[in-house]
């Protein structure tokens, strides 16, 4: 069973960086001198930038306070997602979810430039991303640096220009928008994933899948993975675990009757299962 993440960062001697923050209310270390840019507030952006790393670089947040979005830029690094250790490539775009743990760190003897765009959220409000985002995608990662770099140039300037702010911070937020946004190539598996959530408790199995689709069960295992970096029975779990977060957070149904909500009738099976991709037990969004 895997450990509940600790929050954790590690920079290292080697590691560089360049960040932007919305305001004042961060006084970690790394962040405490960075550059002011009130307007990210406008899509609750809390801070983005640039980052050179290099081990022992490693941030873990056990529970991330908003969406984050990590752009590979030159090598490679590494990222938790659903519980997991997955390996982050050049022009790589990884989208993570409010509310859950988030953790980065860089591979032994290896540079790893990337990009970053944090977002701060509040439960009772909808997030960026959607139950149909993509996990891990490819694209073209240049537009969003030269906006960060753009952004911190200005804020540099003797003679900044408001407007010239608004033009890269509005660059920033849409491109993680973009990246956000669910593939509408194929909308048979967008309507399985939304049968998916409107029936949770229903023990979902890929011939369920197959008969909404109307596609091979080979090819749904294909469209999900490439779409949304998940398996099929990976992003069902996915949304049940999206539902308990926000039933815990916004009822109080007891536990017991989340977990048959959500498609669990042992209540120990879906702690378990709720712990690995949270990284806490149900109980925890009740203290």
């Amino acid at each position: 069973m895997p450990t509940e993440p600790k929050d954790k960062e590690t920079f290292g001697s080697e590691t560089r960086w360049q960040a932007i923050r919305a305001d004042n209310s961060d006084v970690r270390s790394w962040l405490k001198n960075a550059p002011l840019c009130p307007l990210l507030q406008t899509h609750h952006i809390a801070h983005t930038g640039l980052m050179w790393a290099k081990s022992p670089f490693e941030v873990i947040r056990s529970e991330a306070s908003g969406t984050f979005a990590l752009i590979g830029l030159e090598g490679e690094g590494e990222t938790l997602i659903d519980g997991d250790w997955h390996t982050l490539l050049e022009n790589e775009i990884c989208l993570l979810p409010a509310f859950a743990p988030t953790a980065i760190r860089a591979k032994s003897q290896q540079n790893w430039n990337f990009a970053w765009v944090r977002y701060e959220e509040a439960r009772e409000t909808s997030p960026i991303l959607s139950s149909n985002s993509p996990v891990i995608q490819k694209g073209n990662v240049l537009p969003l640096k030269h906006a960060i770099a753009g952004l911190a140039a200005e804020l540099e300037s003797k003679s900044t220009q408001p407007a010239t702010l608004h033009h890269w911070v509005e660059l920033i937020h849409g491109f993680v928008a973009r990246a956000a946004s669910p593939f509408q190539d194929d909308d048979r598996l967008w309507r399985v994933w939304k049968a998916v959530e409107k029936d949770l408790a229903r023990d979902w199995n890929l011939t369920d899948l197959e008969s909404i689709a109307h596609l091979s069960q080979e090819h749904i295992r294909r469209l999900s993975q490439q779409q949304l970096g998940r398996s099929p029975i990976q992003q069902i779990t996915y949304l049940r675990m999206r539902r308990a977060v926000s039933l815990l957070a916004s009822t109080n149904d007891k536990i017991e009757t989340i977990a048959t909500t959500v498609g669990y009738q042992n209540p120990f099976t879906f702690s378990n299962a709720f712990k690995r991709w949270t990284g806490k037990r149900p109980s925890d969004y009740r203290e």
